[in-house]
């Protein structure tokens, strides 16, 4: 069976407080292959390359959320992800975007750190990991300014949006959503997703598949996503693992 490769992951949350190492270190036994770990802010980066460090199979992204400016952005933010991307482990700037899900949310704010942080990526020749939530098209007005290449990650889209986001050259993940019940949505948008632009990804410690709906989930969760990529797209499950563990390596770089 093709590997995994959990293209965004938090294990850093505190879901995992209580036995963060034992599971990550079980993972590679449950035919987890590599895990991008996805930054939320400067104090999370530090905790996520610590991880990083300690297993072979987890890589880092460095970035801030766009929820995260609520608690204001830090005093040269950008100085500090540039130094933080400097560590060899760091293969993406993320995650960044807009969310508007909230009332009180600052948009402006949000949009001047989404752009300096699509700067510091284009500066550093590094994909970004894109979240963008109730705030499609002045996401994708941004992404068509600036072009990165990247991945559009929990993509709750359409398949029109999915295929205006593979038009910018970007990937599109696909989490646990894809075995939900109302999961049609979903499931038409990764039609429209060439086999050679898909990831699979859990955003765990959220999201967990069926069977395993409401508990906290784990990198080795997806291959119930893959199962029902598989299922949609007419693919085995093996196609599916294969092929999104190549994608996942070229989208951040490591073939």
């Amino acid at each position: 069976m093709g590997k995994i490769f959990d293209t965004h992951a938090h294990y850093t949350d505190s879901a995992f407080d209580e036995d963060r190492d034992e599971l990550i270190a079980s993972l590679p036994q449950k035919n987890v292959g590599l895990i991008m770990q996805a930054c939320t802010d400067i104090d999370d980066a530090a905790k996520i390359l610590a991880l990083s460090e300690k297993y072979d199979f987890m890589y880092a992204s460095i970035g801030i959320h766009p929820e995260n400016i609520a608690a204001g952005v830090p005093e040269d933010a950008c100085g500090k992800l540039r130094l933080l991307a400097k560590h060899k482990k760091v293969l993406a700037i993320g995650e960044i975007g807009l969310d508007y899900h909230y009332e009180g949310y600052d948009r402006k704010a949000q949009t001047e750190l989404f752009r300096m942080q699509l700067e510091l990526a284009k500066e550093l020749s590094l994909p970004v990991i894109v979240h963008s939530r109730d705030a499609t098209e002045d996401c994708l007005n941004i992404l068509r300014e600036y072009k990165p290449k990247g991945v559009m990650h929990c993509f709750s889209g359409s398949a029109e949006t999915a295929r205006e986001v593979i038009e910018l050259g970007m990937y599109i993940g696909f989490t646990g959503v894809l075995t939900f019940k109302n999961a049609k949505k979903a499931l038409r948008a990764i039609e429209a997703v060439p086999m050679d632009r898909l990831v699979l990804e859990t955003d765990c410690p959220y999201m967990a598949p069926v069977p395993h709906r409401g508990k906290r989930c784990d990198s080795s969760m997806i291959i119930h996503t893959a199962a029902a990529a598989a299922n949609a797209l007419g693919k085995s499950t093996e196609e599916i693992l294969v092929q999104t563990f190549e994608n996942g390596m070229r989208l951040y770089n490591l073939l």
